[in-house]
């Protein structure tokens, strides 16, 4: 039997300077190099279609290790770049780490411009003019809120691409009021990023809705497998739609993602998902930064908590009235616990983990 065409794999050096990655990743989407890992693999040899193995771990499972071709790479640039407006010669502004494929796709968007990214990441003055960025929404609040210079890059370039995270409405048109043209985008690693801006499909790109709420994705940026779990790859790939577990609905025409399907529990036999307590919080007290977590419990299977963060402190009685009346009885929150601000992944989610992890130490300590 003839054996699949392998690559090796080569692992991002944090000594390599911008230029040498990103000629790097040239060479790797050309089939002329190694393929780059952005994090550790668990195979020495990678399928030759493979130009990019990024880990992504979701918030459920064991991480997997996504391989993106380069034609899945280019085709996510290109239609990006189509979307902005973006031509030949214009650039980009790296304000998000290299190890995710938001960082990367900084880089191959400016590969396709045949130019080279400005790094932003660690600038601590002003910043140097940019005509496209992306961001995740804490560094939009982080504009928002004092960082003046950050403002002032985000408002100069002519689009900025947001996500990583779910964006806010209430951050949203902040930030459009404030002059910053926000461009909400839906994606993740296993679609080469965001395929879907500000609810349209991008070129290569079409999404369907079943009958449970759940969203697929069929795209010429679609990943080629999970290195290190196949068969898991497989069972996300109906009909050539890769099965997400988010939650969402079309309304006049456009993607609205509502939450995660692995964001809704159980509890007192009843299911409560994570993202409408927050919703409902969020709109019924202003200005409440929270998020809804779970903890093991014997009796009700799950625990609802609820982290808010910041110096307000609303009634916690009125907090479950509402979302009684709102959600259901079951959709009460058990324990509150408060923070000076809420743990975030290097991207923006919130790290429910961290906050389970906080809660079980304060209910011990």
């Amino acid at each position: 039997m003839e054996q699949t065409s392998q690559r090796e794999i080569r692992a991002i050096d944090p000594t390599w300077s911008l230029a040498e990655l990103m000629a790097r990743l040239a060479k790797a989407l050309v089939s002329d190099g190694p393929a780059i890992a952005l994090g550790p693999v668990s195979v020495e040899k990678a399928p030759q279609r493979v130009a990019l193995i990024v880990n992504t771990s979701g918030s459920t499972g064991a991480a997997k290790e996504v391989g993106l071709s380069a034609s899945a790479l280019l085709e996510s640039a290109k239609s990006a770049n189509k979307f902005v407006g973006a031509k030949p010669g214009q650039i980009w502004s790296l304000l998000l780490p290299i190890t995710h494929i938001a960082g990367i796709n900084v880089l191959v968007r400016s590969l396709e411009l045949g130019t080279v990214p400005i790094d932003s990441r660690e600038v601590t003055g002003k910043y140097p003019y940019a005509d496209f960025t992306a961001v995740v929404p804490t560094q939009l609040f982080k504009a928002l809120n004092g960082d003046s210079n950050l403002l002032e890059h985000l408002i100069s370039a002519q689009a900025v691409l947001v996500g990583g995270a779910a964006l806010s409405t209430e951050l949203r048109d902040s930030s459009r009021n404030a002059g910053i043209n926000v461009i909400e985008t839906y994606g993740m690693t296993e679609t080469s990023g965001g395929c879907v801006y500000n609810g349209t499909a991008l070129d290569g790109t079409e999404f369907e809705i079943d009958e449970l709420g759940i969203i697929s994705i069929a795209s010429k940026s679609l990943a080629t497998t999970y290195l290190n779990a196949p068969e898991a790859w497989n069972e996300r790939i109906r009909n050539g739609y890769f099965v997400t577990t988010d939650i969402g609905h079309i309304q006049d025409g456009k993607l609205i993602v509502t939450g995660r399907s692995d964001d809704v529990i159980i509890t007192g036999g009843e299911n409560v998902s994570l993202a409408e307590v927050e919703s409902v919080v969020r709109d019924t007290f202003a200005g409440i930064e929270c998020a809804a977590f779970t903890i093991p419990d014997s009796q009700w299977g799950q625990l609802l908590l609820l982290a808010i963060a910041g110096e307000v402190k609303p009634d916690q009685s009125a907090i479950n009235e509402y979302l009684s009346s709102k959600i259901s009885r079951s959709a009460k929150v058990k324990n509150f616990i408060y923070v000076a601000e809420l743990p975030r992944t290097s991207l923006g989610k919130v790290d429910r983990a961290k906050l389970a992890e906080i809660a079980t130490e304060v209910n011990h300590g």
